[in-house]
């Protein structure tokens, strides 16, 4: 009984992470100002691992590195 309770509350987790990728709701609305403010148009990449921020970058310019923090 508790597994099933885990496997539902499990897959309705990933489900609402799904949802707020494909909705583009992935950055605090800080972070989103910031990126206005800045007229940032290039790419992020973020990392996860065992749910924490592995690693993140941008790129810089037309090319196509990525730079990591």
């Amino acid at each position: 009984m508790i597994e099933v309770e885990f496997h539902e509350n499990e897959e309705r987790s990933f489900g609402e992470l799904r949802r707020k990728v494909r909705g583009a709701e992935v950055l605090s609305a800080a972070m989103q100002r910031l990126l206005q403010a800045i007229r940032f148009n290039r790419r992020l990449s973020v990392i996860v691992q065992n749910g924490q921020v592995l690693k993140s970058g941008y790129e810089e310019g037309c090319s196509n590195r990525l730079f990591s923090n």
